[in-house]
């Protein structure tokens, strides 16, 4: 990572990508043309700071990015941080945006008959298999996961399986599905990541962002 390479920090497409705009506004960071426009094609944006640019990837792409040097910072839950834990990666600051939970979710009709004390087995629909079979083995339950990308709703009235675990923020998705929530498995939240690495061979830049961002979101 040598020293006259420009910064990139890496943000996430679709739903949190418009709480972060204001973030960067505030932190001073003004992207060029098109960034946040939904249906933009380019990636990589330049910014009002000549040593930084963005890009744009899907929101479980941001970590690996971030861990493999890829970006040198990013934007990024911590749900997919527990997920890949990825050692590479050093997250600093929760930024206070994003907020929503995970939750393990059944059919409604069910739901009154659920005693979680009870499983000793689940079969469950979700994108983070690895957060879900370490939140059941934590009390002896054995999760078989069914890995979904989206969807997931959809899983326990076709008779993929009972169960599901995503994210929920209002649970109007839940509903309209037929779901009502169960249990919770964590509280979400979007962090400041950064590549470690980068932060040992570019300390001082590396550092005086992390710095900017903890004041933006300490201030809101």
């Amino acid at each position: 990572m040598p020293s006259n390479e420009k910064l990139v920090l890496a943000l996430p497409k679709g739903r949190i990508l418009g709480e972060v705009v204001p973030l960067l506004r505030r932190a001073g960071i003004v992207a060029e043309p098109g960034f946040a426009e939904e249906e933009a094609r380019q990636l990589r944006f330049a910014t009002s700071h000549a040593g930084l640019d963005l890009i744009r990837v899907r929101s479980f792409d941001v970590a690996t990015f971030v861990a493999f040097g890829a970006a040198h910072l990013g934007v990024a839950g911590n749900d997919i941080l527990m997920e890949f834990d990825y050692p590479e990666i050093y997250a600093p600051l929760d930024l206070g945006i994003g907020r929503c939970r995970l939750a393990v979710a059944a059919p409604a009709e069910d739901a009154t008959r659920e005693d979680p004390a009870r499983w000793s087995h689940v079969r469950v629909a979700t994108k983070y298999p690895d957060i879900t079979r370490r939140h059941f083995a934590a009390r002896g339950v054995q999760a078989e996961c069914i890995k979904l990308n989206g969807a997931m709703e959809l899983a326990p009235a076709l008779g993929l399986c009972r169960y599901i675990v995503d994210l929920v923020q209002t649970g109007s998705t839940l509903r309209a599905n037929g779901l009502v929530e169960i249990e919770p498995v964590a509280e979400v939240s979007a962090r400041l990541i950064v590549n470690r690495a980068a932060l040992k061979t570019r300390p001082e830049e590396v550092s005086s962002w992390i710095e900017r961002f903890r004041e933006v979101a300490n201030a809101a």
